[in-house]
């Protein structure tokens, strides 16, 4: 395993990052189980993995749940990452509220879902619009830390600006986005906007703040993993089935870009989904990927891209071709 640190957090994070929205059990794509989650996730440390992202929304707590099952009696090995912000009611429907009363309560219920008496990283997992403002949620997140209950604070898809104006009330450590091989300056996810673009705004500023970053979806929710084809139909309950950019004209675009990325000499015998992650892993912006996993076979497929590396020049045939297609 290889490992990256950054300033504003004194821990060595795994390259790769073990993301849990598969532990969803609902919510996220069909055909995940917790006991092959559970599994994986065991495996993931025993491997040398030792970042873990999650949220209460996945899954209506039932994510953390099972990551807090699977990592009992390994609490000291790992750096446990959830968020807050996105509270359900009964009828198991979910709002952003970035609220203090609501931040100060969610965390103690993730707590106690995942059985730990603090986290290492707790994110607001969206901005909000104007009614709450900024400084009441940062200020809720810097009581929550004082309190003990988690060692750092981060912001998930937050706008730079509002990352700065944030860091003047608490310091941020962290910043949490979209980013993949092909989605690098996005504009939106899942037709939600996006206040931030990755490569031009907030790579400038983790690394000036020395803070880490975490690329979600960087395997474009299965698309870089060489499974999804023009022909793919997800089922019913799979979240894919609402993302714009696995659809149509916009999928089929992707796939040509990806076959002509396969066309690169050098990589015409490499796995896809150790291309984007190694990818991922070259650039020295990037500090752990939050990759999901279905079970253990692919958890084990990921972890084969850290036996090689790159070149320079196929990372430049590659930046090349898609800023050609999607620039």
């Amino acid at each position: 395993m290889k490992y990256k640190r950054v300033g504003k957090i004194d821990f060595d994070f795994s390259v790769i990052g073990f993301g849990c929205w598969g532990a969803s059990g609902k919510g996220s794509w069909t055909g995940h189980r917790d006991d092959d989650q559970i599994t994986a996730i065991k495996e993931a440390i025993n491997s040398g993995i030792n970042f873990f992202d999650v949220a209460p929304i996945y899954g209506m707590g039932h994510a953390e749940e099972v990551l807090g099952r699977a990592i009992a009696g390994k609490r000291e090995e790992i750096f446990i990452a959830t968020k807050a912000g996105i509270p359900w009611n009964e009828k198991f429907e979910a709002r952003n509220d970035v609220t203090a009363s609501n931040l100060l309560w969610e965390i103690d219920r993730s707590l106690e879902r995942l059985n730990v008496e603090s986290v290492d990283l707790l994110q607001v997992h969206w901005p909000t619009d104007s009614r709450v403002p900024l400084e009441e949620t940062i200020n809720a997140m810097k009581e929550i830390k004082e309190s003990g209950k988690t060692k750092y604070i981060g912001l998930s898809n937050f706008s730079a600006e509002d990352v700065m104006k944030a860091s003047e009330i608490a310091e941020i450590a962290s910043f949490q986005g979209l980013y993949n091989m092909l989605e690098q300056d996005s504009n939106s996810y899942h037709d939600i906007p996006l206040q931030y673009r990755v490569t031009s705004e907030i790579f400038p500023l983790v690394e000036k703040e020395e803070m880490a970053f975490f690329p979600y979806s960087p395997l474009f929710q299965g698309l870089l993993t060489g499974k999804i084809t023009k022909d793919t139909d997800f089922e019913e309950g799979d979240v894919r089935k609402n993302n714009p950019n696995l659809d149509g004209k916009k999928r089929e675009l992707f796939l040509d870009t990806l076959n002509e990325i396969k066309g690169i000499d050098e990589l015409s015998d490499k796995p896809l989904n150790e291309i984007a992650i190694n990818y991922l892993v070259s650039k020295k912006n990037i500090t752990s990927i939050i990759a999901t996993v279905k079970d253990r076979n692919e958890l084990h497929a990921n972890l084969e891209a850290l036996q090689w590396e790159l070149s320079n020049t196929s990372i430049e045939k590659i930046d090349k071709i898609v800023e050609r297609s999607h620039g």
